[in-house]
């Protein structure tokens, strides 16, 4: 289970003051545990089994095989939280399967997509088009280009390496009615951003050879936990306390920092998350992620001596898998001191001295994760999921809906010679 333990060396909040806010908040908690009837709509993912129960998994896993037995390669044309989650897992954890996945739709640079585009040559190639509507413009564009890519390599037959996850009643549907193309459900209760645990993270996961069963136990045994801990005992309250404190004291920027890079599109996860829940009303934590300890010898220096307008949070992994022993060398390069050492101890060494000197000039939030595997990953998700569900609640707004995302398309439109 993920740990949590927080450090100020500052003393901007103490333990009396995070206790008594979470007293006064409880009623956010309670009413988040058992799902709050203003947000029906959005809470689809509360209850994992909703979506991630045996016959859903069956079904995603009866796809993926189809997938594996047959393909190289599978495109994933999605943007945000329509590709986030599964390409946080399938580039962190090593991979069960020949199937390679890369992933279209989340940008309008032609090179990029030229870039992808060389690599299917010679293979056997299936795409995954994500969109919970089908009215956003990029993953609209990366399934049109690929979609030609495939009819003109296949012939008729290319439908059969189509699958589309949307919602139904959608644009998208119908053309997987018209085409032949393969319809996943992408439910209508979870926004984009809280979709990990469904078709729309778990179907390219799967077909990239992720232990999605064990995603979901994971993320089952944080459901369980969550929705049965009270007051301070609740990691996930806890943690949403510590943010909502700390920004009524004037912190505007949350980091999450960890000295795993295979974090790194987790990190993407994380900050669409936060960002596009809380960042409304002129209210919310601005997040960010660094990658240790390369940012050290940068934004370390900011963390330091900085304007402190920042607090940390530390994704933790005491048991990391990979064993590596610096060997002696004969060239006198100064560094025999590590002889013999295993490069997790060194980087264990170099994240426990980062955290005691950033801890003593800036609050941090210490998570401590058992592993990284497909059992950790499915209960981060969930744990983040409901945490910023409560901090949203705890910040006086939705933290399920997106307005201001929507602002910039009327004028793209119109430059683009779109007209409803």
């Amino acid at each position: 289970m993920v740990h949590l333990e927080f450090y100020d060396g500052s003393g901007q909040a103490s333990c009396e003051e995070l206790n008594e806010y979470m007293r006064q908040k409880k009623e956010i908690l309670t009413r988040a545990q058992a799902g709050e009837e203003q947000y029906r709509d959005s809470l689809g993912w509360l209850s994992v089994d909703e979506w991630a129960g045996e016959e859903r998994i069956t079904e995603i896993e009866t796809f993926a095989k189809r997938v594996r037995d047959d393909g190289d390669i599978l495109v994933v044309i999605g943007i945000g939280g329509s590709n986030q989650a599964a390409r946080a897992v399938t580039y962190a954890l090593p991979s069960q399967s020949k199937v390679k996945v890369l992933y279209a739709g989340n940008n309008i640079s032609s090179a990029y997509m030229k870039q992808i585009l060389a690599q299917l040559d010679g293979k056997s190639v299936y795409i995954n088009v994500i969109a919970k509507n089908f009215e956003t413009m990029e993953p609209g564009i990366g399934f049109r280009i690929l979609r030609q890519y495939l009819r003109k390599r296949y012939g008729a037959d290319y439908n059969s390496r189509v699958f589309a996850t949307g919602t139904r009643g959608s644009e998208l549907q119908d053309l997987c009615v018209a085409h032949g193309y393969t319809f996943l459900d992408f439910p209508e209760d979870i926004g984009g951003r809280y979709s990990a645990l469904c078709n729309v993270g778990l179907f390219p996961a799967a077909a990239a050879g992720i232990d999605i069963r064990a995603m979901v136990s994971g993320a089952r045994d944080m459901e369980q936990n969550l929705k049965t801990a009270a007051g301070a005992e609740n990691s996930a309250f806890q943690y949403a306390a510590i943010r909502n404190v700390l920004y009524q004291k004037g912190f505007r920027i949350e980091m999450l920092a960890s000295f795993e890079p295979r974090y790194q599109y987790f990190n993407g996860w994380w900050t669409q998350l936060f960002a596009e829940s809380e960042g409304k009303e002129g209210k919310g934590l601005y997040p960010v992620a660094v990658k240790y300890s390369e940012d050290l010898h940068s934004i370390g220096q900011f963390v330091q001596e900085g304007t402190p307008v920042l607090f940390e949070t530390f994704l933790d992994i005491e048991n990391p898998d990979e064993e590596l022993i610096l060997e002696a060398d004969d060239v006198d390069d100064g560094f025999d001191y590590l002889n013999g050492a295993d490069l997790r101890e060194v980087n264990r060494a170099v994240f426990l001295a980062t955290f005691q000197a950033h801890s003593e000039r800036l609050p941090c939030v210490r998570l401590k994760i058992g592993e990284l595997n497909e059992y950790s990953f499915g209960q981060l998700f969930y744990f983040f999921e409901f945490a910023c569900y409560l901090s949203g609640s705890m910040l006086g707004v939705n933290p399920f809906n997106q307005p201001g995302v929507e602002n910039y398309k009327g004028y793209m439109f119109q430059a683009l010679g779109k007209h409803k």
